[in-house]
């Protein structure tokens, strides 16, 4: 049997190593979470930042945050930070659960079941967080 790996593999089990050694912490690192790094946006200040207000026929802010998850979900979705970042501004927008679920079932035609599947498992845990930090702010 011959345990030979590919010069990639090689490269990231020598990155891999290399972590540990410096922070051994960053071995159990994942990117969920990576995201609430950045805070979110107002709804006005990405209006004013990404929307309209410059070009008053433009796309608004939501909209273009649309066009975002729709090419983060042709990408694959495996760009999980920033999927989350945008569902999460989608919701400060204005969006509604069932639009956000529609821009990712509609990359379904193009991307493919997968990345639509990851893409919806992503943006359901981002709106479970929302419902819970919703539900959360409304008793105190």
């Amino acid at each position: 049997m011959s345990d030979a790996k590919t010069p990639f593999e090689l490269m990231m089990a020598q990155a891999q190593e290399m972590v540990k050694a410096m922070n051994p912490a960053l071995e159990t690192f994942t990117p969920k979470g990576f995201d609430s790094l950045w805070p979110t946006m107002p709804k006005e200040w990405m209006e004013m930042a990404f929307g309209n207000a410059v070009n008053k026929d433009g796309l608004d802010a939501k909209t273009r945050l649309f066009l975002t998850l729709a090419g983060l979900t042709m990408q694959g979705a495996q760009a999980e930070a920033q999927i989350r970042m945008t569902v999460r501004h989608l919701l400060e927008a204005g969006a509604k659960k069932q639009e956000i679920g529609e821009c990712i079932a509609q990359m379904s035609m193009f991307a493919g079941i997968p990345a639509m599947t990851r893409a919806g498992e992503i943006a359901n845990d981002v709106m479970k967080d929302h419902d819970a930090a919703s539900k959360g702010e409304e008793e105190e």
